[in-house]
């Protein structure tokens, strides 16, 4: 009798050796492109409600150090996804690296120009004498020229001044600059409180930029397709589910992220402006995440012309709709 339990036991412990690979969740690293804001709601709620567990997925959400950095991570095959502005994919890849976008979420081109609420700017031409300000490594870099030529002007008549990401939001708000260039759904609910501003986009001068969005190196779609598929499929939910009641993504960040003292007013604008920049006639009707080769194409002209990318080019080499459910 004894030696059955123990033939039992040893039974079942192999048993467990087979059952446990099939039973445990995926696990995936996500790196977000900086501190918490609101484009990161769905990850958030996610995994605050449990759905990548419920998917089959372990999921290891990690706040950034921005974009570029980000997409550097996921090329080095230190986190399997990014959540990023996609718009930085074709350059990267053209320098060297292995990722495309898996998923658009932010589909509109939201690259602008902050300026005062009430200042008499509509239009590029009325930043002729203005200084405007911004980071070196940022998404805006490579197309000021292109922004500004189609105003008719150029660095000689308008001020760009470039400064540490740390100071950028204190050099406008205390108004040594006339204009701050970052994106619409990041920087506009920032700006309320201290400088109501306005936005003129990067569109103005027919540059498109596919926004916030994951990315993935070409060996983890291959290897991982799956799983990816799985990932995807719960932010569709989750940002469904905020579309429908953006305080759901407040309070799922506020639990989140406790130490990060976020504000909730700020939040809840962010994320409208997340979702109200979702579609281009181009992906009306279409699941969340899906990018239109349309709308990938006009992004790549407008960075042919900056300079960012060689003619030549095709936009499927960037981004891929094979994971994203239908």
């Amino acid at each position: 009798m004894r030696n059955m339990r123990l033939l039992s036991s040893a039974a079942f412990a192999m048993l467990l050796a087979f059952v446990g690979p099939v039973l445990a969740n995926e696990k995936l690293t996500v790196r977000l492109d900086f501190s918490p804001w609101g484009s990161h709601a769905a990850m958030h709620l996610a995994q605050q409600k449990g759905w990548f567990k419920e998917a089959g997925l372990d999921v290891d959400v990690q706040d950034g150090r921005g974009s570029a950095n980000t997409l550097q991570l996921v090329n080095a095959g230190q986190a399997d996804v990014g959540q990023i502005q996609l718009g930085l994919v074709p350059a990267a890849r053209h320098g060297g690296a292995k990722v495309r976008a898996i998923a658009g979420f932010d589909r509109r081109t939201d690259l602008c120009v902050l300026v005062d609420k009430d200042a008499p700017i509509q239009k590029i031409e009325d930043l002729k004498g203005k200084k405007l300000v911004v980071f070196a490594a940022s998404p805006w870099a490579p197309y000021i020229d292109t922004f500004l030529a189609a105003g008719g002007l150029d660095r000689n008549n308008t001020t760009i001044e470039f400064v540490d990401a740390a100071a950028l939001w204190g050099t406008y708000t205390s108004r040594r600059a006339d204009g701050l260039m970052s994106t619409v759904a990041s920087a506009l609910p920032l700006a309320q409180a201290a400088r109501p501003s306005k936005c003129l986009t990067a569109d103005m001068a027919d540059l498109y930029f596919p926004s916030y969005g994951l990315i993935a190196s070409d060996a983890t779609i291959q290897k991982r397709g799956d799983t990816l598929k799985k990932l995807i499929a719960v932010e569709q939910r989750a940002w469904a589910e905020i579309a429908k009641n953006p305080d759901l993504g407040v309070k799922a960040m506020l639990a989140e992220r406790p130490d990060a003292m976020l504000n909730p007013d700020v939040l809840r604008e962010q994320i409208k402006l997340t979702i109200e920049y979702f579609n281009t006639p181009a992906t009306e009707g279409k699941p969340i995440g899906w990018q239109a080769t349309e709308d990938w194409d006009a992004a790549l002209n407008g960075m042919e012309r900056a300079g960012v990318v060689p003619a030549g080019w095709k936009a499927s080499d960037y981004f891929t709709n094979d994971l994203v459910p239908r």
